[in-house]
Formats: C-alpha cells, sequence, structure tokens
C-alpha cells in the first residue's frame, strides 16, 4: 500500500465508547499503515482527556472550541488531509459502530480499482447490523437510499452509513463545495455522496457491519427524530430543485 492514507472518526461527548474505537483501531492489521486523526467536535465530557491518552501511540487529534456539528467535523478532517497531501481519507464512527478491520475493503477499491469513493453498506447483500437498532431509524435507513436512488437514478442500499473512504482529488472540482454554513450538521455526507455520484466520479458501495452498542453504553445515536432526518434528507431536495449548489 503505497498511498499516504488518513482515518479519521469524529467524536462529540464519546468518552465511554471511543476508548473502544481507538483500542479496536490500535489492535487491527491496518493500524501500521495508515495514519489515525480523531475530530474532536467541542467535547465537554473526558472524550478530549482519552485521547490524550493514546497520544504516544501516534493518535493525532484537533479539538472544535465548541460543537459544530458532524459536518463541520468531516470538514476539518478533510482540510487537514489535503493541506498534509493526503491521497484518502476514510470516514468512520466515534462511536464503535464501525470495524477497524474492514477498513481495507473500502480502500482496496480506490487503489486498486481506480474508484473515487467506496460506500460502505450494511444492506449490501448480507445481514450486516448488530445490536438493537430503533424501529425509526430501521425505517430512515430505508427511505434515505430509495429517495436517494430515486433522485439519481442510481441503485444504493445505505447511503446513511457514515463509514466511507474517499479519494481526496475529487474535492479539487470546485463543483464540490464544502465550504458552505448549510452543510455543518448532517447535511455534508449526503452531500458529498451526490456530487461524486452527479458529477460522475468512480463510485460503489462495498459491504460492512454497523453494530449498535448496548443503551447501558451511551446509546445509540446524538441525532433527534424527525429534525435530525430531515438535515439528511433535505441535501438530496435542494440539490435536485437547484435550490443549493
Amino acid at each position: 500500500m503505497t498511498s499516504k492514507i488518513l482515518v479519521c472518526p469524529v467524536a462529540f461527548n464519546e468518552r465511554i465508547k471511543l476508548r473502544n474505537v481507538i483500542e479496536r483501531f490500535l489492535k487491527s492489521p491496518v493500524y501500521e499503515r495508515v495514519d489515525y486523526l480523531i475530530v474532536d467536535d467541542g467535547s465537554n465530557d473526558g472524550t478530549t482527556e482519552v485521547i490524550a491518552e493514546y497520544k504516544a501511540k501516534g493518535v493525532q487529534t484537533i479539538k472544535h472550541t465548541k460543537r459544530r456539528g458532524v459536518g463541520a467535523a468531516i470538514r476539518t478532517s478533510i482540510e487537514y488531509a489535503r493541506q498534509r497531501k493526503y491521497d484518502i481519507i476514510v470516514i468512520m464512527a466515534g462511536n464503535d459502530k464501525d470495524n477497524p478491520e474492514e477498513i481495507f475493503s473500502l480502500l482496496e477499491p480506490i487503489i486498486k480499482g481506480g474508484f473515487d469513493l467506496i460506500q460502505g453498506s450494511r444492506y449490501l447483500g448480507k445481514v450486516g447490523s448488530g445490536g438493537q437498532m430503533p424501529f425509526y431509524r430501521k425505517l430512515a435507513t430505508r427511505l434515505h437510499p430509495w429517495v436517494f436512488s430515486v433522485f439519481t437514478g442510481r441503485q444504493l442500499t445505505d447511503t446513511t452509513n457514515g463509514f466511507r473512504a474517499i479519494k481526496l482529488s475529487i474535492f479539487e472540482d470546485n463543483r464540490i463545495n464544502l465550504n458552505q454554513e448549510w452543510l455543518d450538521t448532517y447535511e455534508l455526507e449526503p452531500y458529498i455522496l451526490w456530487k461524486a455520484i452527479m458529477l460522475g466520479y468512480n463510485f460503489k458501495e462495498v459491504f460492512v457491519t454497523k453494530i449498535y452498542p448496548p443503551k447501558q453504553l451511551g446509546g445509540y445515536t446524538k441525532m433527534i427524530p424527525l429534525v435530525s432526518w430531515w438535515s439528511i434528507l433535505k441535501p438530496l431536495f435542494y440539490l435536485r430543485l437547484g435550490i443549493k449548489k
């Protein structure tokens, strides 16, 4: 593997789950072959201190002075990677839902197959979800890819899955504008996926698992039903109708 790769979990107040996220990464075969950056989105629960414990093991971090949103955190990671001339960025959850041993599955199609964006999918021909996903999330994670597929004319199965790999050269395209305030929360991820597909970049989904930790370990998500899901859906309508670019 000769590409320069940055793996980036994003986290806000994940003190309980983030330690296991880091430990699983350090034990994975990918550990010595990539760099690792955690974007701390203004945590105030001890998350920052947990990350600091792993500095000697090569865990890098950037902390926002206040919570800005997951989209802003991902934008920070992309800007960091581009400034330091990385070739590929892997975005993953900071709440222990993603398996670091599957990072290779996301990277291989880019490194060997010439793809630009690889989207992880828990629904791609296998039963990938573990734990007990809330019912509204089961509905939402099926509705979003259906709408996305109808609007783009491409069949997708899991457009809300945050586990993905992106070739950073796509952001040299000035038709992809990450620096828009309306992309600060949950809008940025579907925006990038939409742009990559509609601009003709090489894209595909690969199977990944998605394990939901028990409630006693901090619950499932910080997403708010309806409000947060509209944040994920609205880029599809804004971009389809030409309201936003």
